[in-house]
């Protein structure tokens, strides 16, 4: 028997564990996730570029 047996955390079933949902409440947060996916691409670009 494994000495962390006791030390268990929560238990989550495989349907809770799945579900991802982004919240963006406020303004700013939907910029700021809007700026980050667009950076993601403009990095990609400039990546593919620099490498020519």
């Amino acid at each position: 028997m494994s000495k962390d047996r006791g030390r268990q955390g929560p238990v989550f079933s495989g349907q809770d564990a799945r579900q991802g949902e982004i919240i963006l409440r406020t303004r700013a947060q939907r910029i700021i996730f809007i700026a980050g996916l667009v950076g993601i691409v403009v990095l990609a670009l400039v990546l593919v570029f620099a490498v020519r």
